[in-house]
């Protein structure tokens, strides 16, 4: 398990879409090492007591409005204590222009001032994004991720069971490969789990017998993706006599993964079996429980009405067998009683 140490500022400016105001030479030396966003409203009336220094300060249309109504010595002594060396930069949103004080005190402190056009929700919003994104824990785990039909599926197994193989057989189906023998896994909010490669695999496969290939070049962009949700956990297990696998489809387990339960199918290797076919029904399957279609369920409700349906006609046929014991009982009564009286 390891956590990306920090995201440069320039980074932010590029996926985020910010404007630079000033500071343009300080984009790469400044680094970002928390995902939160500060919004300095009580900063701006002096007090200090909890200020975030390592936070990107968000000034929207209150804080400028606030700014504009005070001296211009509060203000610059206000703006100097919240240019620490510790943070990152200044962000101005709603395209509204920083106060000169602000800019006095950032080139003091060589601190990147920024601004966009966006609201201030919608900047808060998307700068959070791409910094839990970039500064998540993340986890290593053996197997390859691939895009079936839209569903990020996991597959996990012993080393050489053929998981590249078999990843190399959905690539070949039309599907997308994301990682192959290393896939890195991040929480991306409190039910997504997300998968991608590391920079040196990406879109690279191995393949005993033939070595790396570069799924890319040979296949086209179509057949790889940066990266996925990971929906499903695909484990391929040799086949024994002995091991008990799953047959109706209510034996679904689920993977603790940080803070998200994956669900885990388990899936017996054997020879003739077409494990790129079993995986694309088993992620068409998923994707029906999704919308509420389960064979299962309806496998169970098939054979409770079999069985009542049966159960009536045992009862029918039991009740006449017992109209017909009676009848074949009052003959022999009766046949009794004419020899009696003869």
């Amino acid at each position: 398990m390891f956590l990306t140490e920090s995201v440069t500022v320039a980074d932010l400016v590029k996926n985020a879409r910010l404007d630079v105001y000033y500071g343009k030479e300080y984009l790469e030396e400044r680094s970002i090492s928390t995902a939160d966003i500060s919004r300095p409203g009580l900063e701006l009336t002096g007090f200090f007591n909890y200020y975030p220094v390592k936070r990107i300060q968000l000034l929207g249309i209150t804080e400028i409005s606030y700014s504009k109504g005070m001296s211009h010595d509060d203000l610059l002594d206000v703006m100097k204590q919240m240019c620490q060396p510790q943070t990152p930069a200044f962000v101005v949103s709603t395209q509204l222009d920083p106060p000169e004080e602000l800019l006095e005190a950032a080139k003091e402190q060589h601190i990147p001032v920024l601004g966009s056009k966006l609201t201030t929700s919608r900047v808060l919003s998307n700068m959070t994004n791409y910094l839990e994104d970039k500064l998540a824990e993340r986890k290593s785990l053996h197997g390859v991720l691939v895009d079936v039909y839209g569903l990020g599926i996991l597959i996990t197994g012993d080393s050489g069971i053929g998981k590249s193989e078999t990843a190399l057989e959905l690539v070949k189906r039309g599907h997308r490969l994301i990682a192959d023998d290393r896939v890195e896994v991040y929480q991306q909010d409190e039910q997504t789990l997300m998968g991608t490669a590391p920079a040196i695999l990406r879109h690279l496969l191995e393949i005993r017998g033939i070595g790396i290939i570069d799924v890319m070049t040979l296949f086209g962009a179509g057949a790889v993706r940066s990266q996925t949700k990971v929906a499903l956990i695909i484990h391929l297990a040799n086949y024994t006599k002995e091991a008990k696998f799953d047959r109706l489809g209510n034996g679904t387990q689920n993977v603790h993964i940080f803070d998200v339960d994956v669900p885990k199918i388990t899936i017996p290797v054997r020879t003739g079996r077409n494990l790129a076919i079993i995986i694309e029904a088993a992620a068409m399957n998923f994707r029906a429980q999704s919308m509420g279609y389960d064979a299962t369920e309806t496998f169970d409700r098939n054979l409770n009405n079999l069985i009542k349906v049966n159960s009536k006609n045992d009862e029918k046929h039991k009740e006449e067998q017992e109209h017909v014991e009676e009848k074949n009982k009052d003959l022999i009564d009766d046949h009794k009683k004419d020899s009696d009286k003869k």
